[in-house]
């Protein structure tokens, strides 16, 4: 184990990899109940348009992170795990399906021609090389909008911040005149999980992040006690595993196949040229969103922990690329959203997550989670929620090497990490950064230093803004 996974060479060990492997399976888990609710119940009124279950969903979704996570181990030895993504679940469930018209089984076949553009744009290398083609000013600020963007998860999940009709966003309530126990409680426990963790690093005790998620869950229920009903009112669904291999097998997996290329309903609604330009457009979101989430991640992850090479680039890089793909490519047949590397992956390099090793204990965790989906519910979202707001705080830190003072990088470097949780999207943030910079320097007399690559990665961000979004 130690010669495969290069254990002693990384300074890590079997210990260090599994509370690694624990922390980021913990701090992403809720993808698998997250994702089936969308799916089987997208406007939480138990319609159900997409015609496909929770058990089925929620299968299919760990098998996906199972197969993606112990690939990105294994190929790469990175301590990378991949599920179905936020965000592009959403575009494929509430655009694409409701949004567009197009059958659940029409838009995986979506998905599944991404999947198969990546493995070839990765084994030809042109995948790493369309990510180089970003400026420098742009590349470093990756890792913090990213940071920006996880923090912002964190605090939503905690219920710190919340909506405002006004504002879009607000501090929550923590008034216990106009606001319950209950309410604030949650809120508590993550501020509570967030300090333990911080003063615990800053004590150098290794698996920080994982004893905070655990301790904070321990407050959680401790706290319970203290509210009336807490307990009884606890909504845990016990899944059978039989029943939602059923529904897995009965209305997801292959049906990419079996069903996706019928898109007769589609063309006799709104005709065979709207069923091509649709097909176009909506591709080239997945793609272009996918493969900038993932490459962003993968820098950042790297970075943090020290896992670049002599010129800066994430070590085996095209092997965790290349798992990627694969794991959209079978997610897809599977019967889910594109499988994309999580940014969460942080939480455990945080934790002290160093080789593929990480990544092996993740998705076995993910394989036991498919037959134990209460033991994952019972992990409230406030305690995880703590250590996204620290790994944020952590991916912070690349803002160092931003030349502030020269707003030919300052500004394009702003507007990347300033746009990631603005929008909640990590490649509008660099759609617009990589923009802004084009444009600062053609007008400032620097067109010659703009690579052919960046016109062209430039002008499909602005297709895809001009015709997807």
């Amino acid at each position: 184990m130690d010669r495969f996974f290069r254990l002693n060479e990384r300074n890590t060990s079997v210990r260090t990899e599994l509370i690694a492997g624990m922390t980021t399976f913990f701090s992403m888990v809720y993808i698998l109940m997250v994702n089936a609710n969308m799916f089987a119940d997208p406007f939480g009124d138990g319609s159900n348009p997409l015609q496909v279950s929770y058990g089925a969903i929620y299968i299919a979704t760990a098998i996906s992170a199972v197969i993606g996570t112990t690939l990105a181990g294994l190929l790469s030895n990175l301590p990378l795990a991949q599920a179905s993504g936020m965000g592009l679940n959403a575009f494929f469930v509430y655009t694409v399906c409701i949004g567009f018209g197009l059958s659940y089984a029409n838009a995986l076949v979506l998905v599944f021609m991404e999947g198969i553009i990546f493995i070839l744009l990765t084994v030809t290398g042109l995948r790493k090389k369309i990510f180089d083609s970003l400026p420098l000013a742009v590349r470093t600020a990756i890792p913090s909008g990213i940071g920006l963007f996880i923090a912002l998860l964190g605090l939503q999940n905690a219920g710190i911040v919340v909506d405002n009709p006004s504002t879009l966003v607000d501090l929550a309530s923590f008034n216990l005149l106009g606001q319950t126990w209950a309410e604030i409680m949650p809120k508590v426990v993550t501020l509570c999980t967030l300090l333990a963790i911080v003063i615990m690093s800053i004590k150098k005790l290794r698996g920080a992040v994982l004893i905070g998620i655990v301790g904070g869950m321990a407050l959680y229920y401790l706290f319970g006690l203290t509210i009336d009903g807490f307990y009884a009112n606890m909504n845990i669904v016990f899944v059978s595993p039989i029943a939602a291999f059923r529904e897995f097998t009965e209305q997801s997996l292959c049906k990419v196949f079996t069903d996706g290329f019928d898109f007769s309903a589609y063309i006799a609604e709104h005709g065979g040229a709207n069923l091509a330009l649709t097909i176009a457009t909506t591709a080239l979101a997945f793609c272009m969103v996918d493969m900038f989430d993932t490459l962003g991640t993968l820098y950042a992850a790297c970075e943090r922990a020290n896992l670049l090479d002599e010129n800066g680039e994430p070590l085996n890089m095209n092997r965790g690329m290349l798992s990627d793909a694969i794991a959209t490519t079978l997610g897809a047949i599977c019967g889910t959203s594109t499988v994309t590397t999580f940014s969460e992956v942080n939480a455990g390099v945080a934790a002290g997550g160093r080789t593929g090793l990480t990544a092996v204990f993740c998705g076995s965790f993910f394989f036991v989670a498919m037959f134990l989906s209460p033991i994952a519910q019972l992990v409230p979202s406030c305690a995880t929620a703590a250590a996204l707001i620290y790994v944020g705080l952590l991916m912070m830190m690349s803002v160092k090497n931003i030349d502030w003072d020269d707003f030919k990088i300052s500004v394009p470097a702003f507007l990347t990490l300033a746009l990631m949780p603005f929008t909640y999207n990590i490649s509008y943030g660099i759609a617009f950064g990589l923009l802004s910079y084009i444009i600062i320097s053609v007008f400032c007399g620097d067109i010659k230093k703009i690579k052919t690559s960046s016109w062209i990665i430039a002008g499909l961000f602005v297709a895809m803004l001009l015709l997807t979004h």
